[in-house]
């Protein structure tokens, strides 16, 4: 009776994807799905989690046992998440500059967005700004002796 339990976890399904294409990540489907999703920029832990929940998927699923409807659903909550009753503190673009909307974003917008509002903060010649463009630490942290090899 152990050997069959054994054996049946090792068998994978016939459908079985190795890597899934997810809002243009690649996504290992060995992984259990929670883990998986944090592979795409700008989904943490915490909301993969919460997609996980809010979509139904079993967590304890591997990524590449997701069905395509099951796929479309996490898909459809990560580009719209304040539809499925995500709360606005969960996302991470609260009250944009331009909109003042709350979006979370995803894959290549994160790097849009990012690229934008430093645009902006040197082109307002905005202190923070001007130590981004000078590839300076920007934080308030020391810089006497730390962070020479930058650049």
């Amino acid at each position: 009776l152990h050997e069959a339990v054994l054996t049946m976890s090792l068998i994978q399904s016939p459908d079985f994807q190795h890597i899934l294409r997810i809002l243009n990540t690649n996504i290992d489907g060995r992984q259990k799905v929670m883990y998986a999703l944090t592979k795409i920029k700008g989904v943490g832990r915490r909301f993969a989690n919460l997609v996980c929940k809010k979509a139904e998927v079993d967590l304890n699923k591997r990524a590449g046992d997701l069905s395509p409807d099951e796929i479309d659903r996490v898909v459809a909550i990560l580009q719209s998440p304040l539809q499925y009753r995500i709360p606005e503190w969960f996302l991470n673009r609260q009250r944009d500059y331009k909109t003042g909307e709350h979006s979370q974003v995803v894959s290549n917008a994160l790097d849009t967005k990012l690229r934008e509002d430093l645009e902006r903060l040197k082109k307002a010649r905005v202190h923070r700004g001007l130590r981004h463009a000078w590839g300076i630490k920007v934080r308030g942290q020391h810089t006497k002796t730390t962070g020479r090899r930058r650049g």
